[in-house]
């Protein structure tokens, strides 16, 4: 009998270097602390998963190379006693970011090092030895091979989650956040064997060619319901989610729910560069406990708050009963607009 969830694709080391303020081109900032993490979707869920749920089973499908970065990735998941890393290969070279986050504003800019995360393929998963009932696959944009168009499906990708859900495990899906018109050609296929699309508001927008932001930074919430029927519309057969610092929007296919994102003080956010992954394992748990789209998506804005509260990925995240009290007891953000249908 199937259990537990799956997280397979980019695993990475983050390299996380605070800085004063991001500088414009040929300028200087100072760098106020250098530190090293655990990083990307397999990292970062996987870890977030074992917090929420020392019971969990949790299965990490990566590559990860043969040199010390490899070992520190190794070392960190081996802590985790529910988290099974069987299907790990050794290859390559591990990849790697530079995560530079601004103290100024608390933003994230990311230079990553792919490393063998191109070699990441539809063959890398043998699925006839998983035995999860939720396959959570990140990111597409992120890894080069399933990318590539398939003559059949689209993408290999969509090949890939296509496998899964033929044999009973649903899919799940998320991108990278990058600067490119790459979107509607390489997300949209994937959409078609997808459960659950838990995603940002720039990776959704780009996905359907609509703008979720105006030219100051505020958040277009009117436009959200667009986006999300467009996802929906392109073959998402359960839950889609746009997650944001505002708040998440998800729609399940009757109603949508909106979520205010929890206050948090400036003094107490250590780090933003996990907060989306644990917004996607809290959303993901919800999914395979059977709490319903909105719980869920609760449990996921609890876990993305925990996040803030450290430098790294996955320190600050909690317990499953603790991140149910951190929702209930934190004050929430309001929406300045209203949500129209």
């Amino acid at each position: 009998m199937r259990d537990g969830i799956a997280i397979a694709g980019t695993i990475a080391v983050d390299e996380i270097k605070k800085i004063d303020k991001y500088p414009n081109r040929s300028e200087l900032t100072t760098i106020q602390s250098v530190r090293r993490s655990i990083g990307g979707a397999v990292s970062n869920c996987s870890v977030s998963l074992a917090k929420i749920d020392s019971s969990l089973p949790i299965e990490v499908i990566a590559l990860i190379g043969h040199d010390e970065k490899g070992r520190f990735l190794l070392s960190n998941l081996e802590k985790y006693k529910n988290i099974n890393l069987q299907h790990i290969q050794i290859m390559g070279e591990t990849p790697f970011t530079d995560v530079i986050q601004d103290s100024s504003d608390h933003s994230r800019t990311f230079f990553s090092y792919k490393g063998n995360s191109s070699s990441f393929n539809e063959s890398t998963i043998d699925f006839r030895n998983i035995n999860s009932t939720i396959l959570h696959v990140g990111y597409i944009l992120l890894l080069d091979s399933l990318d590539e168009e398939d003559a059949i499906y689209g993408t290999k990708m969509a090949k890939l989650l296509k496998t899964a859900q033929d044999i009973g495990i649903k899919s799940s899906i998320d991108i990278v956040s990058e600067n490119s018109n790459r979107y509607k050609h390489i997300v949209p296929p994937s959409l078609q064997y997808t459960n659950y699309c838990v995603i940002n508001e720039l990776e959704a927008g780009k996905s359907v060619g609509i703008t979720l932001r105006d030219g100051s930074g505020k958040l277009l919430i009117k436009k959200i319901p667009e986006v999300i029927f467009k996802l929906k519309d392109m073959g998402v057969r359960d839950w889609v989610v746009i997650h944001t610092p505002e708040g998440s929007f998800g729609y399940e296919g009757k109603e949508i729910h909106r979520v205010p994102s929890l206050l948090i003080e400036n003094k107490c956010i250590k780090g933003t560069v996990g907060a989306g992954d644990a917004f996607v394992s809290g959303v993901l748990y919800g999914a395979l406990k059977g709490l319903g789209l909105r719980a869920s998506m609760e449990l996921g804005t609890a876990a993305a708050a925990s996040s803030l509260l450290e430098e790294d990925s996955t320190s600050g995240v909690k317990r499953y009963a603790e991140l149910l009290g951190m929702y209930r007891d934190f004050p929430k953000r309001k929406f300045e607009e209203e949500l129209h249908c």
